[in-house]
């Protein structure tokens, strides 16, 4: 089986280089690790070009730093090939770190890159989905659309797919509480469907309380596999297929 986490958060220099090397023990083929400001983007262009043809990076502004975005900088980072995706963008409400008039804008900005450059958006959303859908009706959802570490249930789920928006599932899906997580995963549309750690946040069960990496990614699919009752390996190959697609990477 070959695994894509296609969203962690890898340090650079060895913490990082040896992250990688468990996922590749793991199965874990191929790594996209995320930016959420100018200076982890930055980092994470710097991960993936010590690691080319398994890691590849995002640029992104996260919503907690909208207040102190530069998104002319961003558009820069943008351009390195190493680069396939905008994000993580999006709103969150939860914690409200940006102004959310601030957070809107940016992500509106955020959307308005994508465009522009062709590039897909990773989106976070955090107890703000009729904010998020409203920015994304205005400004129109980009072509390729992931709804990372969804955290919705079976309205939301139809809502982002309604968008033609993919969804994305972390170790949440085998998370006691999180039954409505699980019913959007049943729900999905298997070439709409990609699998995450977000790393190293959430690690999954029977990983719970330390720190999550990219060799658990496995867990989180054949969690979601026993939820949509079809073989582990079935699904890995899915969303290894879906996943090089979204971000238009030779399989």
């Amino acid at each position: 089986m070959r695994w894509f986490d296609h969203h962690c958060h890898l340090e650079p220099g060895p913490e990082g280089a040896a992250a990688v090397a468990a996922a590749l023990d793991a199965g874990v083929v191929r790594l996209l690790t995320v930016g959420t400001d100018l200076e982890r983007s930055t980092e994470a262009i710097g991960v993936a070009r010590a690691h080319p043809g398994t890691v590849w990076a995002t640029a992104g502004v996260h919503p907690h730093d909208a207040a102190t975005a530069d998104l002319e900088g961003l558009r820069a980072l943008l351009a390195a090939p190493e680069v396939v995706a905008v994000g993580e963008c999006g709103l969150d409400y939860y914690y409200d770190h940006s102004p959310r008039q601030e957070q809107r804008a940016v992500f509106a900005a955020q959307i308005g890159l994508a465009h522009e450059l062709g590039l897909p958006l990773v989106i976070h959303t955090r107890d703000a989905w009729e904010e998020t859908f409203d920015v994304l009706v205005t400004e129109g959802a980009p072509e390729r659309t992931v709804f990372h570490c969804f955290t919705g249930g079976e309205d939301e789920a139809r809502r982002c797919l309604d968008l033609g928006a993919h969804l994305s599932f972390s170790g949440i899906v085998t998370f006691r509480n999180a039954e409505d997580v699980r019913a959007a995963a049943r729900l999905c549309p298997l070439d709409r469907l990609l699998v995450e750690t977000d790393s190293p946040y959430l690690a999954p069960v029977p990983h719970r309380g330390r720190p999550n990496q990219p060799a658990w990614v496995p867990a989180v699919g054949a969690a979601v596999a026993a939820e949509r009752g079809v073989p582990v390996e079935d699904l890995a190959a899915a969303t290894w297929e879906t996943t090089n697609r979204f971000y238009g990477l030779a399989g």
